[in-house]
C-alpha cells in the first residue's frame, strides 16, 4: 500500500531581509502512512516545522519550496496552484498551531471560528456544522460542548482552547493533520487529558499525523515512528522503540541525554538555613486577588510567599490555578484586591504605573507566549534596545554592544538583531523575551513557563543560564511552570497552588519527598515518563481516574480540590477551610487528612 505523504528529497529555502536564499531543509526523504503517527524530533530552528508545514505546501513569508516533491494521496502539492493547494487545506489536511491563543481571533465566538473552515469549502449548512462541532467536542472530552461554543477564546482555559483548537482542525475530516508542540504549554494532567483525546480520535477516524515536538516523553506515548532532525536534515528515523532505547546517531543521543528525570528522582540539593535569614528579596503577604470591577471574580486568596534573594521559588499548579495571575499581581500589572507586595521589605504600591522606575526595573516579568509579548513591527534590536534605553540609559554605540552580549546570553547569533519576530521560531522568540527582562539588570525575575516554548538542549541551556545568573549577579527567580521535572531540578524551593490557594509548600526535596498533599500528589504522578504504554498505565491509577476528571473551582469555602481528590471526607473537606500540617521543618500541607494518612 503507498503511504498517505511522501516527501522525497524536499528542499526548503529563506530568504533574511536584502540576502539571498540559502536552504533551510536539505534534500529530506520521509513517509507517512495511513493511520500512523509520524513524530519529528529536535532542537528549535532544527526545521522540523517548516518541514511539517510543506505537507500543507506551504512556506512561512521570505521562505520558498526550492525543490522536491511533496506528495500527499497521490498528489504533489508543490504543483498545485496556489487556489488548487487552498481547497486542499482543510479538507486533505489540516494544521495545528503551537499557539493556541494566537491562533483564535479573540473578537470571535469559538464555535463560528471551529466551523469556518467547513463553510469556506462548502462542506455542510451552518446547523449541520455545528452540530458536528458539539460532536467533536465531547470526542475531545471538552466540558459543556452544548454551550463551550458561545464563548469567546479568552473564557476557557489553555488546555481546552488547545482542543478547540484540534476540533478546528478535524472540522473537515482530514486524512493526515499536522500537529505543531500541541501540548507544550500545557500542565502535566492537561496533557495527559489532551494526549488521550488525540490519541482516541486519531484512532478512530483512521488519520494520519504528523506530531512535531521537542518533548521525547509525549513522543513515546503517542508517536509509531520518530524522524530526528538536526540543522535541516534527517540524522537518524526509526520506530519510537528503537530510537529512545537504542540511539545510533550522537545527537540522537544528546537530545536523550537532556531529557530530565521524574521529579520524585531529582536528587535534593538542599541546604540547611544557618542563622538569621536575611530579609526576603520580596514577598507576598495574605494576598487576595481577581479579575472585574462590579463583580469580582477572585482567582487567589491568601498567598503568602516568601523568595530569599539569589533563590528560585518554583511555582506549580494546572492551568486554571492562578500561576500567571500571582506573577502579573507581583509585576504590578494586576493591582491585589487585598494584601501586601514587598521589595527588600518595603511595601509595594498594587498598581506598576504608581511604582517609581527604580522597583519597575529591579522587578521583571517574561511572559509565557512570546508571540503576544513581543511587538511584531520591532526588530530584535528595538525590542531589547528599548530597556537599555529607558533603565539604564544607554546611547545608540553602549546599546548595540549591549544587544549582543544579551543575544550571546541567551545562545542566539549576532545577526538575529535586525530580524523581527515573524522570522524566528517559537523558541528563538521566547529566548529574546528573556533577554529583554535581563536587558534590566534585575534583582527578581518573574519567568512564567519561560522554557515552555524551548526543546529540551536549548531548555536546559536557558536553565543552566538563569543558575549562573542566580549564583553569579544574585538574581532571585519566581520560576512559574507546568514542568514539573524542570522545576525540581532547578528551584530551591516549591509552591504549590491550586485554584488560587496554596496547598504546600516548602525545600524542594521536602515537597518531592512523600506524604504529600493528595493534588501534589496528582501532579507528581501525571508527570510523562520515557516509555511506550506509560499514558495508558497512569490513567488506570485512582489518583488519574478521581482527578483528571474533575474541574477546578475557584471556592470561598473548604477545601477547593475536595472535588476531585481520592481521599475526600465528604462534609468536612467541602465545608472547612483545611488545616495547616508541618511535617518536616519548613515543609507546610493544608489538609483535612492526618499526615499518617497521606
Amino acid at each position: 500500500m503507498s503511504a498517505l505523504l511522501e516527501m522525497n528529497d524536499l528542499w526548503v529555502e529563506g530568504r533574511p531581509p536584502g540576502g539571498y536564499y540559502a536552504p533551510i531543509v536539505k534534500g529530506i526523504s520521509l513517509e507517512v502512512q495511513r493511520g500512523e503517527v509520524l513524530a519529528i524530533i529536535g532542537e528549535s530552528g532544527s526545521g522540523k516545522t517548516t518541514t511539517a508545514l510543506a505537507a500543507l505546501g506551504y512556506a512561512r513569508p521570505g521562505c520558498r519550496i526550492g525543490s522536491g516533491e511533496v506528495v500527499l494521496d497521490g498528489t504533489d502539492v508543490t504543483k498545485l496552484s496556489s487556489a488548487e493547494r487552498r481547497d486542499l487545506r482543510g479538507r486533505k489536511v489540516a494544521y495545528v498551531a503551537q499557539s493556541a491563543a494566537a491562533a483564535f481571533n479573540p473578537a470571535l465566538r469559538i464555535g463560528d471560528q471551529v466551523i469556518e473552515a467547513s463553510q469556506i469549502h462548502n462542506m455542510m449548512p451552518p446547523g449541520e456544522a455545528s452540530k458536528m462541532a458539539v460532536d467533536l467536542y465531547r470526542r475531545l472530552d471538552l466540558p459543556d460542548a452544548e454551550a463551550i461554543g458561545q464563548r469567546y477564546p479568552h473564557q476557557v482555559s489553555g488546555g481546552q482552547l488547545q482542543r478547540l483548537m484540534a476540533a478546528m482542525a478535524l472540522s473537515c475530516g482530514p486524512e493526515l493533520v499536522v500537529l505543531d508542540e500541541p501540548t507544550t504549554a500545557l500542565d502535566v494532567t492537561t496533557q495527559i487529558e489532551v494526549l488521550t483525546a488525540f490519541k482516541d480520535i486519531i484512532r478512530n477516524q483512521h488519520m494520519a499525523a504528523m506530531y512535531v515536538t521537542h518533548d521525547l516523553a509525549v513522543v513515546a506515548q503517542i508517536a509509531d515512528r520518530i524522524v530526528v532532525m538536526y540543522d535541516g536534515e534527517i540524522v537518524e528515523q526509526g520506530t519510537t522503540e528503537d530510537i529512545l532505547h537504542n540511539p545510533q546517531h550522537d545527537y540522537t543521543r544528546t537530545l536523550m541525554a537532556a531529557v530530565r528525570p521524574p521529579p520524585h528522582l531529582v536528587t535534593s540539593e538542599d541546604e540547611a538555613a544557618e542563622g538569621k535569614a536575611d530579609t526576603p528579596v520580596m514577598e507576598v503577604k495574605g494576598l487576595t486577588a481577581g479579575y472585574g470591577r462590579l463583580v469580582k471574580t477572585v482567582v487567589l486568596r491568601d498567598v503568602d510567599i516568601a523568595i530569599e534573594r539569589g533563590k528560585v521559588v518554583g511555582i506549580i499548579g494546572e492551568s486554571g490555578c492562578g500561576k500567571s495571575t500571582l506573577a502579573r499581581v507581583m509585576a504590578g500589572l494586576l493591582p491585589q484586591m487585598s494584601g501586601d507586595i514587598l521589595h527588600n521589605g518595603d511595601v509595594l504600591p498594587p498598581a506598576a504605573r504608581h511604582r517609581d522606575k527604580r522597583d519597575l526595573q529591579r522587578i521583571q516579568i517574561v511572559f509565557q507566549m512570546p508571540d503576544v509579548a513581543i511587538n511584531p513591527a520591532h526588530r530584535v534590536r528595538d525590542v531589547l534596545g528599548r530597556p537599555l534605553q529607558h533603565f539604564l540609559g544607554l546611547d545608540a554605540e553602549a546599546r548595540k554592544a549591549r544587544v549582543a552580549e544579551l543575544l550571546e546570553m541567551v545562545e542566539l547569533p549576532p545577526e538575529f538583531e535586525s530580524r523581527f519576530p515573524g522570522e524566528l521560531s517559537g523558541g528563538q522568540k521566547q529566548r529574546v523575551n528573556l533577554a529583554r527582562a535581563l536587558a534590566a539588570e534585575p534583582d527578581v525575575i518573574l519567568c512564567d513557563e519561560v522554557t515552555s516554548a524551548l526543546d529540551t538542549v536549548v531548555g536546559a541551556a536557558i536553565i543552566d543560564l538563569l543558575k549562573d545568573l542566580e549564583s553569579r549577579l544574585g538574581i532571585a527567580n519566581v520560576f512559574i511552570s507546568h514542568d514539573l521535572s524542570t522545576v525540581a531540578s532547578f528551584a530551591d524551593r516549591i509552591v504549590v497552588l491550586y485554584a488560587g490557594r496554596v496547598v504546600e509548600q516548602g525545600p524542594t526535596g521536602e515537597v518531592l519527598a512523600a506524604p504529600h498533599h493528595p493534588y501534589t500528589k496528582l501532579l507528581l504522578s501525571s508527570v510523562p515518563e520515557l516509555k511506550t504504554g506509560w499514558l495508558e498505565e497512569v490513567m488506570q491509577t485512582r489518583e488519574a481516574a478521581t482527578g483528571i476528571a474533575g474541574a477546578v473551582e475557584l471556592t470561598a469555602v473548604g477545601c477547593p480540590f475536595a472535588n476531585r481528590c481520592p481521599l475526600v471526607i465528604e462534609g468536612l473537606c467541602d465545608k472547612q477551610h483545611a488545616p495547616l500540617r508541618k511535617p518536616t521543618p519548613g515543609l507546610e500541607i493544608h489538609c483535612h487528612r492526618e499526615i499518617g494518612d497521606l
